[in-house]
């Protein structure tokens, strides 16, 4: 036990790479094009889907995908930016919420073309339909043993139905 087939060890360097490569260039075009860095569009994106009353920073921080560590640098960055602010928590008092501000959502959507441009150029148009779902089955059970509470993006029902496939719910892509 404890060794790799070399196929699966040849998809494991692929995936490693392609992730690194893929977030450097993700995070370039943002930072280029919007001012944005990567770390914090995924703050905002799940900021954007969660509750009309924000998140606690510990929930937004186990949300995120690209960096879980700092989450109170991130927020004082981006409260700083005007794009969050925080908010002691009603329940209790002593927690404190990360709440989205209007100019952080015009700055989101303003930075979602440019992300989704460069996810697609990158990396959707060079898979067929069939390996793109064929991806997302294999890494979905590999995130559904690591991180249960993880909700990730589901194919299209007629996708999935076709091929067997199982809904895993639905949540905007961060990175």
């Amino acid at each position: 036990m404890g060794e790799v087939e070399p196929t699966r060890l040849a998809a494991w360097q692929a995936f490693l790479y392609s992730h690194a490569a893929l977030v450097e260039r993700l995070g370039r075009e943002l930072e280029e094009e919007c001012g944005l860095p990567l770390g914090w569009y995924d703050a905002l994106v799940v900021l954007s889907e969660s509750r009309p009353d924000g998140l606690r920073l510990n929930q937004l921080a186990n949300h995120l995908v690209l960096s879980q560590s700092g989450i109170s640098r991130l927020v004082d960055r981006l409260e700083r930016a005007g794009y969050v602010r925080r908010s002691r928590c009603p329940a209790d008092g002593r927690g404190t919420i990360a709440l989205l501000t209007q100019e952080g959502q015009a700055v989101l959507e303003a930075a979602a073309p440019v992300h989704l441009r460069g996810v697609h150029e990158h990396f959707a148009r060079h898979l067929s339909d069939d390996e793109a779902l064929l991806l997302q089955r294999a890494l979905s059970r590999v995130v559904a043993r690591l991180r249960p509470d993880r909700q990730l993006l589901a194919p299209p029902a007629d996708q999935g139905a076709e091929a067997g496939g199982e809904a895993q719910g639905s949540a905007t892509p961060p990175g």
